[in-house]
């Protein structure tokens, strides 16, 4: 199964979009300070179209505003007052949050393509049975013997070297 190629200028756009509607009136200012940092990141990484580090840093960023979106929505949700913009604001960041985990595994397929090689490891074993590489080493070279380690021709005197 193929997985769909997300545009990283969409990507930047809807969580802009959600982030500017989220911050609208109960959460802090160092929510929007750090979203939009974040996607700051994310406008570099769009720019420099061959830059694996930025989009690595905005990976990196997308996940460490995950956590802080849960701090932040779960010291600052409102539980007694709701009006319509309260609603709204908290249903945006809550949105924000949602589809962050979707946007950083777009992100990290981006990544790959940019030619970056993070292989994720949860710890589980693997074992590959790829042996194209492998030489073993009971199988020695017939150019070499072992009583003339370094291939010298038996018949060549040793010679002055000159440095």
């Amino acid at each position: 199964m193929e997985i769909p190629a997300i545009n990283l200028k969409a990507i930047v756009l809807v969580h802009w979009l959600l982030t500017v509607w989220g911050c609208m009136v109960f959460l802090p200012s160092s929510y929007a300070w750090g979203n939009f940092s974040v996607l700051a990141v994310g406008v570099w990484a769009i720019a420099q179209r061959d830059s694996i580090d930025a989009v690595l840093l905005f990976l990196m960023g997308m996940l460490v505003t995950i956590l802080m979106d849960i701090v932040h929505l779960g010291i600052y949700y409102p539980l007694s007052q709701f009006n319509a913009v309260i609603r709204f604001s908290a249903g945006m960041a809550i949105l924000n949050l949602l589809l962050k985990p979707a946007s950083c595994f777009f992100v990290y397929q981006m990544y790959r393509e940019r030619g970056g090689d993070y292989n994720i490891n949860f710890g589980f074993p693997t074992a590959s049975r790829n042996r194209d590489t492998y030489q073993s080493i009971d199988q020695q070279d017939e150019s070499s013997s072992p009583a003339n380690p370094f291939n010298q021709a038996k018949d060549s005197k040793p010679g002055v070297r000159s440095y």
